[in-house]
């Protein structure tokens, strides 16, 4: 067994270092990146829009500031390995050494690169996703006959009320990307061995594939804006100032698709603020992580509730969002470790 900096229990073996072999698993990782790239560049092809990266904040930008946070973590994780080893005699230089080999290094900024060009295909096929019909009728429907006829928005409003409830759930639907950003770079910096750490990154880039799919599958833009009536009660927080934006956006995209600055960002089946949160709720689980799995627990309850109560989703949409979640984490073992089963030991220490 190894443990994280934060010194919590994971399955997978450490070892001092790393061999700068074991490059074959890789390549299934590198073509799952590949085909969606093809996908993005068909459907960009068939659009006839460009691919965009709106103030960088898909790609140019995104990544060196994901990679700054990187380095944080790694510095940690090699002050925390050192303070431990020092009752052994183990120096400073011998931890980073041990710890951030050559090997480890290249592969953990490639996963980097690989994850962010998934997302940024995914922003850029969900923009194009507004060309397609909204059936957020059909997803009314299905809400109220899974509620017996009532509307779980509503029946949130009623039980937790429209004022208190709408700000501290408005604060952690918003905390989402930092949530995620953090979670990348703790598997990506604290997790034993690379092979492990892409299990934590391929399983995120399969729920981004997969619910862009959903997205195509059943095109939707929300309860907000299908039952608007509905969410007419809450304390107005950044919420509606952000849903009015993408309906902005949307309709901005429809009217003028050649424009530069036409890029949208709104779909709502299936919800994948609950596929993600469930996904790290998953790996932490996976990892051994006890007390982070009880804090994303928590957390992916809240997200339920935020994304009903707020409008953003469906309930349908919350409940395909958690199928999502495990059979990205399936397929990620699968594409990184040639297995669905969670070993026990990893003789390669990849």
């Amino acid at each position: 067994m190894g443990t994280t900096a934060a010194g919590e229990r994971t399955d997978a073996p450490e070892r001092r270092a790393e061999p700068d072999s074991g490059w074959g698993w890789m390549l299934r990782v590198v073509a799952l990146v590949a085909a969606f790239a093809v996908v993005a560049w068909a459907r960009s092809r068939q659009v006839d829009i460009p691919f965009k990266d709106p103030h960088g904040k898909l790609f140019r930008a995104k990544l060196p500031d994901t990679a700054m946070f990187l380095l944080v973590a790694v510095v940690i994780d090699i002050a925390v390995r050192w303070l431990r080893g020092r009752r052994q005699g183990v120096g400073l230089w011998s931890t980073v050494r041990g710890r951030w080999t050559p090997y480890r290094i290249a592969m953990i900024l490639a996963g980097l690169v690989a994850y962010f060009v998934v997302y940024l295909c995914y922003r850029n096929l969900k923009s194009w996703d507004v060309f397609n019909n909204p059936q957020d009728a059909m997803l009314l429907r299905w809400d109220r006959w899974l509620f017996f006829g009532h509307s779980p928005a509503v029946l949130l409003h009623d039980l937790l009320g429209q004022d208190l409830a709408a700000r501290l759930l408005t604060d952690l639907y918003e905390s989402f990307s930092m949530l995620v950003t953090i979670s990348l770079v703790a598997a990506l910096a604290f997790t034993p061995t690379v092979r492990q750490a892409f299990v934590f990154v391929t399983a995120a880039m399969w729920a981004w594939i997969l619910g862009l799919a959903s997205y195509y599958l059943i095109p939707s833009l929300g309860p907000f804006h299908e039952a608007p009536a509905e969410f007419a009660g809450l304390t107005r927080t950044s919420i509606q100032a952000t849903q009015d934006s993408y309906l902005a956006q949307r309709d901005h995209l429809l009217a003028h698709p050649h424009a530069s600055d036409a890029f949208a960002q709104i779909s709502a089946f299936a919800s994948l603020h609950c596929a993600l949160t469930c996904l790290i709720f998953l790996m932490a689980r996976y990892y051994g992580l006890r007390l982070v799995s009880w804090v994303a627990g928590l957390f992916l309850v809240g997200t339920l509730l935020a994304t009903v109560y707020l409008g953003w989703h469906f309930a349908v949409d919350d409940v395909a969002g958690l199928a999502i979640a495990w059979v990205s984490v399936q397929l990620g073992k699968a594409t990184v470790l040639g297995s669905f089963r969670t070993p026990r030991a990893d003789p390669t220490g990849l």
